[in-house]
């Protein structure tokens, strides 16, 4: 494939390499093989239940080590509100009170968003905020028509010279409302949770990745909000930032597979999705790190609940990493007892849910000591898994490699051959969802970080189809953060419940009990 002098200089500017883009486009070409599930994890077969004295137990171990152990909560928090406005923006660009009623609009195109919105339009953090700036137009709110008044509100959200909310990034529009009318921001929120379970010695470290463009913006935020919340949890908070990188954006292609030229014939690079967000992992230096959403928070009477669980993780994680450290020492000695090779052997298959090779028993002790440690010396990622209750996204499958070798990963029904009748019944047989709520060991038994992009399985990313300036074209996302990115680290699924699990997606989430406070 031939390039212009103009597009080599374009593909250096961004930080990639010929080679690379050449790649990408090859993937475009030959496709992404679907993952190949064999079946759904289910509680005992691979998803750890959580009993109440299992979890006083793992609790314990949490506030025993808290105190020696290095803690940091890594929020992926990019992306900007406008997916949560989709039908707002749709409404304020379609409607004409002239032409029809609203009742017969929301009726005529079912939506059933809009009508949940109006009725809870007193209820949203920011009705004081929009209806003062509407006053200050000279326009009561409170006496408008409800088809003028649910109309003037959305416009005011959402006008580009007015709160603009849907080019805010959603860490920082208005979450919730409290008693005495503070309102607080996701990130705000996230900052109280990191109190609770990821301090240490009153130090609480967190990680936002976030558009270069916003940073200000969250430092202006920071620092307002701080020393307040500093002094009511008596922590001390270090936060800090990256961007998702240019060397991680892919190519953009037509449908048949060639470069897709912008109107002033250059290329197109696209962000390639959170699985860039590899590399920013792998830049933080901590012994256990939380993983979780910047829109999923609750308010605060919701919070203690929430972190027994988080705890719980973690707890998990080092009881589970110390003994896979001391195995590994184990291994390291001259002399490997037999009966040690059994213990090791039980652990991985029982504890860490790893499936041994049938090859590995005609092995001799030698290489059993090799592979064992291969399997041990990974990074470990313990994952709170929901009871499904229909929302989309990834799920627990154990799978099977092109080798036959079958491990737990997490799976995005866009990675599954819904052609193929078996692969989708398993699908439908899956029992519990991923809420994106890790927590993560990424040193080695010897106090050394490993290099997380040594364990992604590149044969994870996603070809998905999109549109720019009218025009459909096909893009590239690399393996998701905790779909491929994390496939070769050693999983551990544990059951929590839904109650952890309180995404906002759309404006009317914010709506739902977990973000309300109670009267």
């Amino acid at each position: 494939m031939s390039f212009t002098d103009k597009d080599l200089k374009q593909i250096q500017d961004n930080d990639l390499t010929l080679e690379k883009v050449a790649k990408q486009i090859e993937i475009f070409e030959h496709g992404i093989p679907f993952t190949n599930v064999s079946e759904a994890a289910t509680i005992n077969n691979g998803i750890m239940p959580l009993s109440e004295s299992h979890m006083a137990d793992y609790l314990s171990i949490f506030e025993r080590e808290r105190g020696n152990t290095s803690l940091l909560k890594f929020v992926p928090a990019s992306g900007a509100a406008t997916r949560m406005f989709k039908f707002l923006f749709q409404f304020i660009n379609d409607y004409d009170a002239k032409e029809q009623t609203l009742n017969a609009y929301i009726n005529k195109n079912n939506l059933r968003d809009l009508s949940l919105f109006m009725v809870g339009l007193e209820k949203f953090p920011f009705y004081k905020q929009v209806a003062n700036l509407l006053k200050a137009k000279g326009i009561d709110l409170e006496n408008l028509p409800n088809q003028e008044k649910v109309w003037h509100f959305a416009k005011t959200m959402l006008d580009k010279d007015q709160l603009n909310f849907g080019n805010q990034p959603k860490g920082l529009l208005p979450f919730h409302k409290y008693k005495n009318d503070k309102i607080t921001t996701a990130f705000e929120e996230h900052l109280y949770e990191a109190a609770l379970y990821a301090t240490s010695n009153n130090r609480a470290r967190l990680h936002f990745t976030i558009s270069d463009i916003h940073e200000s913006k969250f430092n202006e935020e920071f620092n307002r909000i701080k020393d307040r919340i500093e002094k009511e949890k008596d922590v001390r908070f270090e936060i800090s930032f990256s961007y998702q990188q240019h060397a991680t954006d892919t190519i953009a292609v037509t449908l048949d597979n060639t470069p897709f030229r912008e109107e002033d014939g250059s290329l197109l690079f696209r962000p390639s999705g959170h699985g860039a967000l590899i590399k920013n992992l792998n830049l933080i230096d901590a012994d256990v790190i939380f993983v979780k959403n910047i829109d999923n928070v609750v308010v605060g009477n919701y919070k203690d609940e929430l972190a027994q669980f988080k705890k719980a993780l973690a707890g998990i994680l080092l009881k589970l990493q110390s003994k896979t450290f001391k195995y590994l020492e184990l291994l390291d000695a001259e002399d490997v007892a037999e009966g040690d090779l059994v213990a090791i052997e039980n652990f991985i298959t029982h504890k860490l849910s790893i499936k041994i090779s049938e090859e590995y028993f005609k092995y001799k002790d030698c290489y059993k000591i090799d592979y064992l440690r291969n399997k041990l010396n990974r990074p470990i990622r313990v994952c709170g898994m929901v009871r499904n209750e229909g929302e989309p996204g990834g799920g627990p499958f154990w799978v099977k490699d092109e080798k036959s070798n079958q491990s737990l990963q997490i799976v995005e029904s866009a990675q599954i051959n819904l052609n193929d009748q078996k692969q989708e019944d398993i699908l439908k047989n899956a029992t519990h969802f991923n809420p994106v709520d890790l927590v993560c060991g990424i040193k080695d038994y010897k106090g050394e970080k490993f290099d997380l992009e040594d364990f992604v399985d590149h044969n994870a990313a996603f070809i998905t189809q999109k549109t720019k300036n009218g025009k459909a074209l096909k893009a590239l996302e690399l393996p998701g953060l905790w779909n491929g990115s994390m496939a070769h680290w050693n999983t551990i699924f544990v059951e929590v419940p839904i109650s952890t699990f309180n995404p906002v997606k759309t404006v009317n989430d914010l709506l739902k009990s977990p973000h309300q406070i109670k009267a």
